[in-house]
């Protein structure tokens, strides 16, 4: 089996939702070396991809253009040790966690990306998918330019770079390659003497700026700034280009902007990809999934006494339908801290005990109870089903399933590896042929309409529910190709 097959082998036995990647900068303006702190910042966007990762560091008063970096395959804590990682001296930095959605997943696809051309140095870490990344790619390649990598990330690099050579400063020139890429960006770029973010004009993923001591910080979510002591000082806007350096501080560019109704962040950081200790454009993440527990409770009742969740992002939403419901909190599942990548799944056979692997049931808490199990999402329903048996198996009389999304319909292409059409379970299904399908008693999904004030009425995308994307689709499903 060839690397193509084998990824997409896994994408379609995998039943969980996986996001892109985790993006990290700091600028210390006090000239401390900053590599540790990305070390931590990066352990704490740990959940964003698991991957691959990588630091690139530079000194801002030493040679220009010196950029030290070092990346590899796996988890931060498995890349870096002491032995690489002190040796990497610089006050400014960028890192990156990744999780590739199909393509190749391979050394040479880790971030961040460092750039030697005619103006200097660039190193870029990207957490986002482009829609137009293809059309772009082979712009650049007939105009002789040479790819290292198969990511998009690359080609905004290259952009960013051909930019800087009719631009006055580094900042133009992020914000010229921007208006070129469409789709989902969040970026964070270190040239020798600036820091840089920028956010896509939706907002699909999120960025936001926190301030320690003497330095600051670009982070794709609020709990990297809290694990490294940071203070949070406030969101990189949708459309927004953040400058960093001692002599201005932040410097904002708003110029590529949308009318805030046109914004469209993606509702899944909220329901299951960032850490609930986060807050992303001033709503608690955790709140927002106690809420989405609530409305679960209001809109699809059921009588039973115990509300479990699936561990993780499915406990807040179990809290919140206990809390509104009134009928007991409890935990159903052990979770195996230890399993993050599984590397190792070879045959169809040894997948069935992937779950096991991962959870298992506390008989005791469940045994002669109708127990209320609420879980993020079903994608492919490879999943779902297992767990509702193993309930059943711990002594579970009555499994009633709730789910804090509304069904998946359609694939996503900024960002979320949400599936074609074809291999989510919701598509030509109605929800008591899923209900089914996975052996529950009953099954109950978030309305569509909820979403909006589960997040206090921020702007969202539903593309991956109703089909109706903020932006024209691309005509092919190019994400197994310049995948992020």
């Amino acid at each position: 089996m060839n690397e193509s097959e084998y990824r997409m082998e896994k994408r379609q036995s995998d039943d969980e939702l996986h996001e892109e990647c985790g993006v990290f900068g700091m600028y210390d303006f006090d000239g401390k070396d900053v590599a540790s702190t990305i070390y931590y910042g990066l352990f704490a966007l740990q959940h964003r991809g698991q991957e691959s990762c990588g630091i690139a560091v530079s000194e801002t008063s030493g040679p220009k253009g010196k950029v030290t970096s070092h990346k590899g395959m796996g988890l931060v804590n498995e890349v870096f040790m002491q032995d690489n990682l002190e040796p990497m001296r610089g006050d400014i930095g960028v890192g990156h966690v990744r999780y590739s959605t199909a393509g190749a997943s391979t050394r040479e696809n880790a971030q961040p990306l460092v750039l030697n051309y005619v103006k200097g140095t660039l190193a870029l870490a990207h957490n986002g998918n482009l829609i137009n990344a293809g059309e772009l790619r082979k712009d650049l390649e007939y105009t002789g330019a040479i790819f290292q990598t198969t990511i998009d990330s690359e080609v905004i690099a290259y952009h960013i770079a051909r930019e800087r050579l009719n631009s006055k400063t580094v900042e133009e020139a992020v914000g010229r390659a921007c208006r070129k890429i469409k789709g989902a960006y969040s970026l964070v770029v270190m040239s020798p003497r600036k820091l840089i973010g920028a956010r896509d004009p939706y907002g699909f993923k999120p960025l936001c700026i926190g301030k320690r001591d003497n330095a600051y910080i670009i982070a794709s979510e609020t709990c990297a700034l809290d694990t490294v002591g940071a203070t949070y000082v406030r969101d990189v806007l949708p459309g927004e280009t953040v400058t960093i350096t001692p002599e201005n501080g932040i410097v904002s560019d708003m110029s590529r902007a949308l009318p805030k109704e046109q914004e469209a962040r993606c509702i899944f950081e909220y329901i299951y990809f960032a850490r609930p200790d986060s807050h992303i454009d001033g709503v608690s993440v955790y709140a927002s999934r106690i809420q989405a527990g609530r409305f679960l409770a209001m809109d699809s009742p059921v009588e039973a006494d115990l509300v479990v969740g699936v561990p993780e992002s499915g406990n807040a939403a179990a809290l919140g339908y206990s809390l509104q419901s009134g009928i007991p909190y409890g935990t159903a599942f052990v979770k195996n801290g230890y399993v993050g990548r599984t590397f190792i799944k070879p045959k169809q056979s040894s997948r069935e005990s992937s779950v096991k692997v991962k959870l298992n049931v506390l008989k005791e808490a469940v045994n002669g109870k109708r127990v209320i199990m609420i879980d993020d999402s079903i994608v492919r329903g490879t999943t779902s089903d297992r767990i509702v048996k193993m309930l059943r198996d711990a002594g579970a009389t009555e499994v009633h399933v709730r789910i804090s999304s509304p069904p998946f319909l359609w694939p996503c292409y900024f960002g979320t590896d949400v599936p074609e059409r074809e291999q989510l379970i919701a598509y030509n299904r109605s929800i008591e042929d899923i209900r089914g399908i996975i052996g529950a008693d009953t099954l109950g999904y978030l309305g569509i309409d909820r979403l909006s004030e589960m997040v206090d009425g921020l702007p969202i995308c539903r593309g991956c529910f109703n089909g109706k994307y903020p932006m024209e689709p691309p005509v092919e499903d190019i994400r197994g190709d310049y995948e992020q």
